[in-house]
């Protein structure tokens, strides 16, 4: 969801961004993109991920950034897409959302790079 200030008045004009049928495909499919992407940034990025992180469990460790990364982006597509401005507002628990919807999907894709 965004906001938006007019200039003559305080009053919020509410555009519901996501909601939008076209929007929304287009962000799913921006983010089935990036899924799509991420085993050659593992590989490339990623060689020994418990040595340098220190952490328990990679795939966790891995989902996680994934998923804040994919969010950044996506926030970022979407200003760029709509040509809204910073200063408007968009749920990113509402992107999250979304994302979270394809979390098998960037689970396994995640698991069979690291693997």
């Amino acid at each position: 969801m965004m906001k938006k200030r007019t200039k003559n008045k305080e009053q919020s004009v509410t555009i519901e961004l996501i909601q939008n049928a076209t929007i929304r495909k287009s962000l799913d499919q921006y983010i089935k993109n990036r899924i799509r992407e991420i085993p050659t940034e593992i590989k490339q990025t990623f060689p020994n991920i418990k040595q340098i992180w220190k952490c328990n469990d990679e795939l966790d460790f891995i989902y996680g950034y994934y998923v804040g990364k994919i969010e950044e982006a996506s926030l970022h597509y979407l200003l760029k897409a709509t040509r809204a401005s910073a200063g408007g507002y968009v749920d990113t628990f509402e992107i999250r959302g979304i994302i979270e919807t394809r979390k098998k999907e960037l689970q396994d894709t995640i698991k069979s790079a690291i693997n």
